[in-house]
């Protein structure tokens, strides 16, 4: 696939100490992966640690597997957590990463690690962010680890804070043999920055220098008696060696201001928005320095109840600024000061958002209600407090009354050329003869075929792998076909035996279409099990998903190329109408088109600059025929297909245009013609250095139009 990172930015990977790195927060963390000693690192790609999973992957042949440490593209997030466990029994580091939800998929693995405990440190990095691209449902990492008594570590937003939170993240696993989670949100993987280097360390073990004999202690497996022992430990070792190894290493950071009673709790890179707010209200300069007392948690569990203690026993009034619920930081803090009977006066969520992201407006909004709830009360300067926030905030009623009417909104569409695209396509045309299915979508690039124009509102809209195994029910209690969506990535992910297996186990009476891409599309175009070599480069067996799919049971497969649309109407046709041969696969058989151009484009531009011939395929609108009828459009959505005023000044209707972004599919003209016929489309070739045959076809064709309209071509 194409990667993200240069050979310079990997270059700094080699770095040593004192030296100053600069890139964004992959690299900054991979770097201090390196510098830790880890010996393997393994995950899933999602947002936003896609970059960090593509960085290890950019970085692997030159960097990680000269200094011996291995590196897999996990199956799933399952595999990935599975993967921790050689640090339950050697003194391994290893590091694996997923984005948040990835953790329901993890939790049976992750559960078992958590509870024998580690000896190798052991990281897991989690793409969090509430409300901030990292998924599609707001989910949080905090229940999850308390849940498995795991550490969490939450940086704030400065690249030589996050790296030194790697490092410290495994010599604080290895103190307490706790499992950590590191949060890698949207904006510290994505944030530029530079941090001081340390020299990197080959891992003791390592493909270099393996292990020599098992040493697995039975003690530490999950299972009677040791589970008991293993549970005590947790609360009576592990918690409190943590807490101790946290003050000892000063892992959170308490900024000192002028001691007025009135204090800040934060965490990770919420303390960056809040100093931001502070400054803007005019409570802090640029460098963050405030009167207010803020505590700023790197490490959001276990909290160690005396540092609480210390910061909230000289306070009259403390604001606790928590993204996201449940607010167990809020919680736990309030519980400590209330055992401890602390006369502070705590606020929260009662002056912020419950849900949602804490950008700087809403922090501005929050922190100043405490302000003038709390030190500006009584002293006069409330009113200058509320005319700052009024004057910050002002551009939002500003823009808000500019609007006569709502912005429109603009949902996500399929790239141009998208192989999914004309299977919705099909879906849609065929509904003019038959009744509307029921949808059941699963997550995925395919989910966008739920908006305009294709309009499959769906019946259910869940995990990964899971849409087949949400239409179970319906497709029993309904009189209407079940058509559900799947892409080959999930299919190899979770859907083979969530879904499928599922299905055929209970003779579930569905059509399931899987776009097989060849590439985990949704997440960056990574490698899959379909792609015929895996995230390291290395050739390995395409997997037949047909192939499989027989072997499972399944009796009705056809596989198409979705860009003969006859050809997927047809099939879509036979699908539905099979109601009594049980689950239905048709397979989609293209390659994305972003991977497939990313490749073609350095091929293209090679052959172009060695004079070879090279051939692009052009479509286009003939704007005297088009009578903007439009079905192009209705049926197919493609970005690169859009309207312009027509020629004829007595049709009113805008006529369709293909604009240069088209990559010469041919979808648009198909479905014109399969849905209303619609001669306007037209195909040419462009043609760099013609051969000789093809200047003498040309000057044929040239001299036979001439001839023909006579007039001069």
């Amino acid at each position: 696939m194409g990667r993200n990172y240069s050979k310079e930015d990997l270059a700094q990977l080699r770095l040593g100490k004192g030296a100053e790195l600069h890139g964004d927060g992959s690299l900054v963390v991979l770097k201090a992966l390196l510098e830790s000693g880890v010996s393997y690192l393994g995950g899933y790609p999602g947002a936003p640690t896609s970059s960090l999973y593509d960085a290890i992957a950019d970085a692997y042949h030159d960097v990680l597997e000269p200094m011996g440490i291995y590196f897999e593209g996990s199956g799933n997030e399952a595999s990935a957590g599975a993967l921790l466990s050689l640090s339950v029994h050697y003194p391994v580091r290893g590091a694996v990463n997923w984005k948040v939800v990835g953790s329901n998929v993890a939790a049976d693995a992750l559960a078992h690690v958590a509870a024998s405990g580690v000896y190798g440190g052991a990281l897991i990095l989690v793409g969090e962010d509430y409300g901030c691209n990292s998924t599609t449902v707001a989910e949080k990492t905090l229940p999850y680890a308390q849940k498995s008594t795991c550490a969490v570590i939450d940086p704030k937003g400065d690249p030589a804070t996050m790296a030194r939170m790697v490092r410290e993240g495994f010599r604080l696993s290895e103190a307490s043999h706790m499992p950590v989670f590191y949060l890698f949100r949207t904006r510290t993987g994505n944030m530029k920055g530079s941090m001081a280097c340390e020299d990197n360390q080959e891992p003791p073990i390592s493909m270099k220098n393996p292990l020599r004999k098992p040493e697995v202690q039975l003690d530490r497996m999950t299972i009677p008696p040791y589970v008991f022992d293993q549970e005590r430990e947790k609360f009576a070792e592990r918690i409190p060696a943590a807490r101790d190894y946290i003050v000892k290493k000063h892992l959170n950071e308490r900024i000192l201001g002028e001691g007025r009673g009135i204090g800040i709790v934060t965490h990770g890179m919420v303390f960056n928005t809040t100093v931001r707010a502070l400054h803007s209200l005019g409570e802090a300069d640029l460098a963050g320095k405030s009167w207010i007392d803020v505590l700023c948690l790197n490490v959001i569990a276990p909290l160690v109840p005396q540092e609480v203690v210390d910061f909230l026993q000289d306070k009259r009034e403390v604001l606790i600024v928590e993204e996201g619920m449940p607010n167990l930081l809020e919680q736990e803090i309030r519980a400590i000061a209330q055992e401890r009977r602390l006369s502070v006066r705590l606020y929260g969520k009662d002056l912020l958002p419950m849900p949602g992201e804490y950008t700087p407006p809403v922090l501005i909004q929050g922190i100043g209600k405490f302000l003038t709830r709390t030190v500006y009360a009584t002293n006069g300067q409330k009113s200058r407090v509320e005319g700052r926030i009024q004057n910050l905030l002002s551009h939002l009623e500003t823009a808000r009354r500019s609007f006569a009417l709502p912005v429109s909104t603009r949902n996500p569409v399929f790239c141009t050329g998208c192989p999914e695209r004309p299977v919705f396509s099909a879906l849609k045309i065929m509904q003019k003869t038959y009744e509307r299915p029921h949808y059941a979508q699963d997550t995925g690039c395919y989910a966008m075929g739920s908006m305009a124009p294709f309009d499959t509102i769906t019946g259910s809209y869940t995990g990964m792998g899971t849409g087949l195994a949400s239409a179970g029910a319906l497709s029993k209690l309904s009189d209407k076909p079940v058509v559900s969506f799947m892409g080959d990535g999930t299919f190899w992910h979770s859907g083979l035996t969530t879904s499928i297996a599922n299905a055929v186990y209970n003779r579930q009476n569905s059509v399931l279409v899987i776009f097989e891409n060849f590439w985990t599309s949704m997440t960056g175009q990574q490698e899959n099990p379909a792609s015929g070599h895996n995230i390291r480069g290395e050739p390995t067996p395409r997997m037949s998903i047909p192939g499989v799919l027989k072997e499972m049971g399944v009796k009705w497969i056809r596989q198409t190329n979705p860009y003969n649309l006859t050809e997927s109407v047809k099939t879509v046709r036979e699908a539905m109408e099979a109601t009594g041969e049980g689950l239905r696969v048709i397979v989609s058989h293209a390659e994305c088109m972003l991977e497939k151009q990313r490749r073609g484009k350095p091929e293209k531009k090679a052959a172009l600059a060695a004079g070879a011939t090279v051939e692009d395929v052009k479509l286009g609108v003939d704007d005297e025929v088009c009578t903007g009828d439009h079905s192009c459009m209705r049926f197919n959505g493609c970005p690169s297909l859009t309207v312009k005023p027509g020629p004829n000044p007595l049709r009113e209707d805008p006529i369709a245009t293909i604009v240069n972004s088209c990559v010469g599919c041919g979808l648009c003209g198909e479905v014109a013609h399969a849905a209303v016929l619609c001669p306007s489309f037209y195909e040419a070739k462009v043609v760099s250095h013609p051969s000789a045959w093809q200047r003498v076809r040309f000057g044929v064709s040239r001299a036979l139009i001439r001839g023909l309209l006579g007039v001069r071509v």
